[in-house]
């Protein structure tokens, strides 16, 4: 099961495509562990930690 891969820059996680819609990186892992999703960052204590302001699936590990 392919679950997409990771941004490198803000960990935002993408099935497919060569440019992160949230930060504009194209630097990208597919080694990465765990994720959250992100509904109303305003309102997420986990995305405030993570530095998150955009909705989304963010990995929360990566590797390599």
């Amino acid at each position: 099961m392919n679950m997409g891969k990771a941004c490198r820059q803000c960990r935002y996680v993408l099935e497919s495509g060569d440019k992160c819609p949230v930060c504009g990186s194209t630097a990208f892992t597919t080694f990465w562990r765990g994720y959250v999703i992100i509904i109303d960052p305003e309102k997420s204590d986990i995305a405030k930690k993570m530095g998150i302001t955009s909705r989304g699936k963010y990995a929360l590990r990566l590797s390599r």
